[in-house]
């Protein structure tokens, strides 16, 4: 009768609260211990706007789990996690790993399968801890359900997240082979689909409630893990109830609190911001107002001297050209400041008009890079110049522009133009990391790099670079002999010998670029091409103006650099390759911002094979992207990971600097360093250097 009473309760308090007005908005899914949306232990269908990057960390008594997970589409969430387990040692070789607890590393990913209508849930399948030991593995199947202020959970869940087994695994009616699980932990970095989806199956679910006072959230969730196989050892759980509360902070920060197992405190913060949301933080009011100025014959070169230089420091056209052909202007340079050029092309507009000779009836841009001219913008001076004017409200009509292949005229009749810097340098501080060690979680090198540029034609580049390495715990790597049945040469694991150098020539190399016309690019390049090697090679692009797609390849002949000659590496070891690769780009039409680069060819240690990188592209211009290479070499051969991949996070600096700017700067997470596909590490990439190429990509 109690029980009864209850739940009438129950059902009432819900009743109400679902009917009442006064309750706030939800703030937003929020993250679970794992890393990606959810309760604590348990994972929900809802998703994060597209764009979220979320940093967490959870300490859960026997685990600490610091996560980063992104929303890369509205319908796929990608989480890369570490956990810390305190109750074990990384080795049992304490000359291997000192006193480092284990550390292991994972890879979650959750797909939306259909949004949530009046009627039915939003419903989701998830795949975690995908390519590692295997000691989190779970696949999920995941509805969400929102009622009024609170949004209902309830899941099938395999591996780590159904070892209860209180439903019965429903592929087992379809074949008994799906009743067994292997829970033999896997090789770090391995990728097996054999398991999935096998074993024994649970439920669990869960509420979340938002309360009337809007910053703070409660969870309530039921979990289908027993705890009996955890890595940490079999932990004691007196309820499969855990609770939870969950306090925003700010708009980028939260703060939580549970209690788990009926007998653990756990608490964390989650960090967040949104890729898409940022914008450039830099007042650049130098702009040029449309104020047309009568032409004389007698004041035209200093009339011309001052549009140069306007067009370097308001339309960031460095080396800027302008020429006179007809009834055309011709304008070229090297957009310098605005990451988006088109920025850069109307404020040269703008300044072109303002000193305009007569008879003009077409402007042409000219951006180049490395003096290889990449795109033409075409714009009719008499539709331009009702623009600048103002047109009728109802009466405004389209502005003539359009992008071709450079046009850039090989006689002039009237010319002006400052010359390009023959030389420039630079000192930059340099941070070199790795994370995830055996030796040591986090391995570093700072130092600082002076470099040098030095033109000897329009086509012939030389540079080169010294670092000076001011402090690094790479003594600690201690990867120093390959698995006994490897035949594979050291070609990246002496890192700990190359960066022990105080001061060495990290890049010397001469280049010389070339662009054919017709979407053709190629260079030719010959010195110590990167830390670690040296030698000659050439690449060729064929990239369509404003194309999906583009293609190229390279060529390479390489020697070892010898870490064991003096300071600065300047000789070579009796090591040798030819390496080299076939590239496909393509950006899907039918997926925002994704770029999808396939390689193939041979790699360092003279292993043939693949490389996949698929990167996404948010609004405010972060990229972040995931790679994998595959190759010949056996998984017993390569060594621990089996194969070899990364994630990266490319940052445009003109988020954070006080003007615009070009540059980037780019964090890049490989989980061990191996001799297996690796790619010779190019100063010069032409893909990479056409960006202006395709105007969707900024």
């Amino acid at each position: 009768m109690k029980t009864r009473y209850l739940y009438s309760f129950l059902a009432l308090a819900v009743s109400a609260a679902c009917q009442a007005e006064s309750y706030p908005a939800p703030v937003g899914p929020s993250q679970s211990d794992f890393g990606g949306v959810g309760l604590m232990q348990t994972p929900t269908a809802r998703m994060a706007r597209e764009g979220e990057f979320s940093v967490n960390y959870r300490d859960n008594d026997q685990y600490r789990f610091y996560s980063a997970s992104v929303q890369l589409m509205p319908w796929l969430e990608t989480t890369l996690r570490y956990t810390d387990v305190r109750t074990r040692r990384y080795s049992s070789v304490d000359a291997f790993s000192g006193d480092q607890t284990y550390k292991d590393k994972s890879f979650d990913v959750k797909l939306r399968l259909w949004e949530e209508g009046y009627w039915w849930p939003q419903v989701a399948l998830g795949l975690r801890d995908i390519s590692g030991t295997g000691l989190f593995d779970s696949e999920y199947l995941v509805a969400s359900k929102a009622w009024g202020p609170f949004d209902f959970s309830l899941g099938l869940g395999w591996g780590y997240l159904g070892t209860a087994g209180n439903v019965r695994n429903p592929l087992c009616s379809y074949s008994d082979k799906y009743c067994v699980r292997d829970n033999s932990n896997g090789a770090a970095g391995s990728f097996s689909a054999s398991n999935m989806f096998h074993g024994p199956a649970s439920l669990f679910g869960g509420v979340e409630y938002q309360t009337p006072w809007q910053p703070l959230r409660l969870k309530l969730e039921y979990e289908g893990n027993d705890y009996s196989g955890d890595y940490a050892g079999k932990l004691d759980q007196k309820s499969k109830f855990n609770v939870g509360a969950i306090y925003r902070v700010a708009d980028w920060a939260d703060v939580n609190v549970g209690y788990q197992r009926g007998n653990t405190f756990t608490f964390g913060f989650t960090l967040r911001t949104n890729f898409n949301d940022l914008k450039p933080s830099y007042n650049d009011n130098r702009r040029a107002d449309y104020q047309p100025q009568p032409q004389d014959a007698i004041l035209q070169h200093s009339v011309a001297a001052n549009q140069l230089t306007m067009l370097k420091y308001n339309a960031g056209l460095d080396a800027a050209k302008i020429q006179v052909k007809g009834d055309t202007l011709y304008v070229t340079g090297e957009q310098v400041k605005y990451r988006d050029s088109r920025e850069g092309i109307e404020r040269a507009n703008r300044i072109s008009m303002n000193d305009l000779p007569d008879g003009i009836r077409t402007i042409r841009v000219t951006e180049n890079r490395v003096n290889l001219p990449q795109v033409t913008t075409e714009t009719d001076v008499d539709s331009l110049r009702r623009h600048l004017e103002g047109e009728p409200l109802g009466h405004e009509t389209s502005l003539v522009q359009k992008r071709v292949d450079p046009v850039v005229p090989q006689s002039t009749e009237q010319g002006w133009y400052i010359d390009k810097s023959r030389f420039g340098y630079s000192i930059d501080p340099v941070l070199n990391q790795s994370v995830g060690g055996p030796e040591n979680f986090y391995m570093y090198q700072l130092g600082v790099m002076g470099s040098a540029d030095l033109w000897l034609t329009d086509h012939l580049l030389t540079s080169g670079s010294v670092f000076a390495n001011l402090t690094n715990n790479y003594d600690k790597f201690n990867y120093t002999n390959p698995p006994q049945d490897s035949h594979l040469p050291r070609v990246r694991t002496h890192v700990r010998e190359y960066v022990q150098n105080d001061v060495y020539v990290n890049n010397l190399q001469a280049n010389y670029f070339q662009y054919f016309g017709k979407g053709w690019y190629g260079q030719a390049y010959g010195g110590y091409l990167e830390t670690m090697f040296g030698g000659v090679g050439a690449e060729v692009l064929y990239r369509p103006l404003d194309s999906n797609w583009a293609f190229g390849l390279n060529a390479n002949y390489v020697k070892q650099r010898d870490w064991r000659s003096a300071q600065d590496m300047m000789t070579f070891t009796d090591y040798s390759v030819k390496t080299g690769h076939l590239t496909a780009y393509w950006t899907p039409p039918f997926v925002d911002g994704v770029t999808v680069k396939a390689s193939v060819g041979q790699y360092l240690a003279g292993d043939k094979g693949g490389t996949l990188d698929i990167s996404k592209h948010f609004d405010s211009g972060v990229v972040v992207g995931g790679y994998a290479t595959i190759t010949n070499v056996s998984k017993n051969e390569y060594g621990e990971g089996e194969f070899t991949k990364g994630v990266y996070i490319s940052v445009p600096l003109d988020l954070f600097s006080a003007g615009p700017t070009r540059s980037r700067a780019q964090v890049g997470w490989t989980p061990l360093t191996r001799d297996g596909g690796q790619m010779l590490g190019r100063k010069y990439e032409l893909y990479g250097m056409t960006s202006d190429r395709n105007v969707h990509l900024r």
